[in-house]
């Protein structure tokens, strides 16, 4: 089993900035692609980026892209999303997860195969 472990969200006004952290423990190895998805109320979870631990590939929704930057230190098993230029509609709450590398980067939520228990991030207008 994996645990993910997601801290660094909060209240932030439009135009702001907040880092999440994600810290994986537990079967590791299995962790070859980690990332986040974000789901706002009344809405599905949908993605936001991920990065492959092997070679540093990253990917990212339209929606987030020149704005959050995600990263890893693969010695501390610990990715990072760095939110930048923060919008209203980027108030979600924030899920990390984990899984094996299938060829692509882009994960739906029911591609996921490990969850951290998600921190809410709010952006004030």
């Amino acid at each position: 089993q994996v645990q993910l472990v997601e801290s660094g969200g909060g209240l932030v006004q439009a135009g702001g900035s907040l880092r999440l952290s994600c810290a994986a423990s537990g079967r590791t190895f299995s962790t070859q692609v980690m990332g986040w998805w974000r789901q706002a109320p009344g809405k599905e979870r949908e993605f936001v980026a991920t990065i492959r631990w092997s070679g540093g590939s990253t990917y990212y929704a339209d929606s987030v892209k020149g704005r959050f930057a995600i990263s890893g230190d693969n010695a501390k098993n610990t990715v990072y999303l760095q939110m930048n230029s923060l919008k209203p509609e980027d108030t979600a709450v924030y899920y990390c997860g984990a899984g094996y590398y299938s060829g692509s980067l882009y994960r739906k939520p029911s591609d996921v195969a490990y969850w951290g228990q998600g921190t809410q991030v709010t952006v004030s207008s």
